[in-house]
């Protein structure tokens, strides 16, 4: 038996710990099972187990006027909002390790100043106008393109790289953009992963933007439209009393809080399942980044 550790410490360690997962997990599992229960029965209450599993209310949910359309926009905007971030972000920051670059450390400075100062909401709206934004599709990706955050962990990591490395790519003629191409990207992966986990989480989540400068139906975003429909879940429940006969012959019904739930797994579950694929890179890639060698 190992004398430096305390069976009872451990013990209660990981009782304390087992607590805490549980607490962190059941709140999202309980939604989960809320929304596969039937409307009636689980209004009632649910705690570990659906009752009377049903898709009844995904498949009314999915019904909703546009929801496909908004379906498609979100993931687009993630997919594409997320490449041109890592892209412009990493080029940015591989930019700023440069020495031959002019005011190169003014120019880091002030983009770690624009994370401490906000011009706000209305300078914000107005140049989002007056550049050709409002009602345009192009507004979800540009103004995410770069990131001061995301500059900052990049940078960090890629001053770690060797500089040999570069050094012996441009002996044998590449230019700069060619070994970042080639050999910086490459190497920054585990960073890379890091903020396209972030990015994407981001632009996933967001609905601010659609809210203030989008009135177009088809450009509207899942989230957008789901944040409507959970403000009027009260009359979207009245109007969504769908007739339909079970073994019982009683009549399904949606209850406001079924739809908020619902809603609540339909916008979170797709972001959920990307996060376990890229957790190995996440961790690894932000330790990394976060410390300076």
């Amino acid at each position: 038996m190992n004398k430096g550790k305390n069976p009872i410490f451990e013990f209660l360690n990981y009782c304390i710990l087992l607590v805490f997962v549980l607490l962190c997990i059941y709140p999202f599992y309980y939604i989960l099972i809320y929304s596969l229960s039937s409307p009636q029965e689980a209004i009632k209450g649910v705690y570990l187990l659906p009752d009377h599993i049903t898709f009844y209310n995904y498949s009314q949910i999915f019904k909703l006027d546009n929801i496909t359309g908004a379906f498609a926009i979100s993931v687009l905007r993630t997919v594409l909002g997320t490449i041109a971030t890592v892209f412009c972000s990493t080029l940015c920051a591989y930019i700023v390790t440069k020495q031959e670059l002019y005011f190169r450390k003014f120019i880091y400075r002030y983009i770690v100043i624009t994370m401490y100062f906000n011009a706000g909401l209305i300078p914000w709206y107005i140049t989002m106008k007056a550049v050709g934004l409002q009602n345009n599709f192009l507004l979800y990706i540009l103004p995410t393109a770069v990131a001061a955050f995301y500059i900052i962990l990049l940078k960090t990591f890629i001053e770690q790289l060797p500089a040999s490395l570069e050094e012996s790519a441009m002996l044998d003629g590449a230019s700069y953009f060619t070994i970042f191409q080639k050999i910086i990207f490459p190497l920054s992966m585990p960073i890379v992963a890091t903020i396209a986990v972030f990015s994407a989480v981001a632009q996933w989540n967001s609905w601010t933007d659609n809210y203030f400068l989008v009135t177009a139906d088809h450009l509207q975003t899942l989230q957008m439209i789901l944040y409507n429909y959970l403000n009027e879940a009260q009359v979207l429940a009245s109007s969504s009393n769908i007739n339909m006969e079970d073994v019982g012959n009683s009549l399904k019904k949606m209850t406001p809080e079924s739809i908020k739930m619902t809603i609540t797994m339909v916008v979170t579950l797709p972001i959920m399942l990307v996060y376990p694929f890229m957790q190995r890179y996440f961790v690894k890639g932000l330790m990394l980044g976060a410390i300076k060698g």
